[in-house]
């Protein structure tokens, strides 16, 4: 598995989802948010609906924190909008090294300044953060509860706190801050089994039903003269038509896609999400040479196997407990 895939698809788990994840501002919601009263009760399915419309309906222009951590933090600056089914997105990073990421539709340009490069990829095989209405919806309810535990107020909006609990030791527990009135998320962390804040992203301003057209933000996607374009190419494929299977399925987690990645030197990349969390299996060939720290790794609420399979070299990454993605390298099989 390639630092560089890895990193890609990071960049777009974190900032392509608006509700991505992190970890830093140092309260706890059932510190900080008043008691709920009167509120009615929705279900899982009917929290996360709401949620995932206000984020495709609603244009908006925000400063985006992601923290991980007492001392990893990483911030962003957004444009977000919509235009009937049409979204465009601009994600101009603000800490480290300069990037500029734009989204039309599920066509993803990154701009790397200092390389004059700009890669180019499909949102689809990126396994993005949630996928919500391309799992079976209607079974998140088996695997989380929800419940809304209190108000508060985030970059000057008023928003209502659930919680996610989930229902087994396989996927990390979610706290909400969605917009009262759109039901935007407009801060979301990442917790533990005990209740631990892994991650957290949140908006530190945000400014809602922003006046921006899509065209606008399309015609920033023009590539500047002398850059080169580097094109992520991913095949769809199945694995069973590349001689993969699992001996038993992790429970909750559906297929969702299979890909292999030509750009990156033909890795397999199979799919799988509980319409919350997603876990990506990146297989290839082992390499005695590349190839030589098995192991278990954590950063933020991103964790990473890596193992040897004979003779490949499988790289298990997701926003999960790494026993769950254990459990897909021990049921992971050649079958060919």
């Amino acid at each position: 598995m390639t630092t560089r895939l890895l990193a890609s698809r990071a960049l777009a788990l974190r900032w392509l989802a608006v509700v991505a994840a992190g970890s830093m501002f140092g309260f706890a919601a059932a510190q900080t948010a008043t008691p709920a009263r009167n509120a009615p009760e929705r279900t899982v399915g009917e929290w996360l609906a709401r949620m995932h419309e206000a984020s495709r309906l609603r244009s908006y222009v925000g400063t985006f924190v992601v923290s991980s951590g007492a001392a990893t933090f990483s911030s962003a600056r957004i444009w977000h909008a919509c235009e009937g089914q049409h979204q465009v997105e601009r994600v101009e990073t603000l800490t480290g090294a300069p990037r500029s990421t734009f989204r039309r539709n599920d066509d993803v340009l990154t701009f790397i300044p200092e390389h004059r490069l700009v890669r180019s990829e499909k949102r689809e095989s990126l396994g993005v953060f949630p996928d919500l209405f391309k799992s079976a919806a209607g079974t998140i309810g088996d695997f989380y509860t929800a419940n809304r535990i209190g108000s508060d107020r985030v970059a000057g909006f008023d928003a209502d706190v659930v919680q996610l609990a989930p229902k087994d030791g396989l996927r990390f527990g979610y706290r909400i801050w969605s917009e009262k009135k759109s039901g935007l998320v407009v801060k979301l962390q990442t917790l533990d089994k005990d209740g631990n804040v892994l991650e957290q992203a949140a908006f530190s301003e945000l400014q809602l039903d922003a006046p921006l057209k899509p065209e606008r933000i399309a015609q920033q996607m023009v590539v500047p003269p002398g850059w080169r374009v580097e094109k992520a190419e991913a095949q769809k494929t199945t694995p069973a038509a590349e001689g993969w299977g699992l001996k038993a399925a992790v429970a909750g987690f559906a297929p969702m896609s299979c890909y292999r990645r030509v750009s990156d030197g033909g890795v397999l990349q199979w799919i799988f999400s509980d319409g919350l969390a997603s876990v990506s299996l990146f297989v290839e060939p082992y390499d005695r040479q590349r190839h030589q720290q098995e192991g278990a790794f954590a950063s933020g609420a991103t964790h990473t196997v890596v193992r040897r399979l004979q003779d490949w070299w499988l790289t298990a990454v997701g926003e999960v407990p790494v026993q769950t993605l254990r459990a897909f390298a021990d049921n992971l099989e050649r079958r060919k």
